[in-house]
């Protein structure tokens, strides 16, 4: 479904992705991971052209993505971001609706109905009249997840999706986007620091360094291997 091929980005003389080639197949969980600033997050904004790359190719269903509508892709690609992003004047139900209601993918009753079935699986039903300022940073990350969700997106990209849930919490919103993914047959891309959400989530894990990829398998090649590069590239 994606196949990047020597992508490339440049900040003001600073090469952060140095030639990225990465194939993710219908219906891969993969996760990235990597030190602080290897490039894991701007190669996420890249996929979804919230950064142009400066060299390279992204096909998305065969077709590059800089010719494709911008509009089109970001509606078949959503993004969670680590800082929520939700809106401070919308409820929490009109958050989640609003996209999937403006961009005529259904009624406003059909995605009422949808956003309460989504807050119920995540504990949050009660807070659906209430607005951003009154939930914890967890519960507006939870939040952030279940907007994604709601346009029933191909592909979902994860910039450290659970990282402000407390540990019990973080296990438990991991278990259950794991099953929602596998049921609705999304294509994810989490970037993770967590080695153990990486194990749990992913079919694949893909380790960056310095802007390139510099190793790739399941999570019991990388992590459970004698000798694996891991450690030395990540810990």
């Amino acid at each position: 479904m994606i196949v990047v091929k020597d992508l490339k980005k440049n900040y003001n003389g600073l090469d952060v992705l140095k030639g990225i080639d990465l194939t993710i197949n219908k219906g891969d969980v993969v996760c990235l991971v990597g030190p602080s600033g290897c490039g894991k997050s701007t190669f996420l904004r890249c996929l979804t052209r919230l950064e142009e790359p400066d060299g390279g190719t992204v096909m998305l269903d065969g077709k590059e993505i800089t010719e494709r509508d911008i509009d089109a892709t970001r509606a078949q690609m959503g993004m969670v971001f680590q800082h929520f992003n939700l809106f401070p004047h919308l409820t929490v139900k009109k958050n989640i609706t609003l996209a999937p209601v403006r961009l005529g993918r259904m009624s406003q009753a059909a995605a009422d109905k949808q956003a309460m079935e989504l807050l119920e699986r995540i504990g949050l039903a009660d807070k659906a009249d209430v607005y951003p300022n009154m939930l914890s940073g967890g519960q507006k990350q939870r939040i952030a997840i279940v907007r994604a969700l709601a346009m029933n997106p191909e592909v979902l990209l994860f910039d450290e999706p659970l990282s402000n849930l407390d540990a019990k919490l973080r296990e438990s919103m991991r278990d259950e986007l794991r099953a929602l993914q596998k049921r609705l047959g999304i294509t994810s891309l989490y970037v993770t620091h967590d080695q153990s959400e990486a194990m749990a989530i992913s079919d694949r894990v893909v380790i960056m360094k310095d802007g390139v990829i510099c190793q790739q398998g399941s999570p019991t090649e990388i992590y459970e291997q004698p000798g694996s590069r891991f450690v030395a590239n990540f810990i």
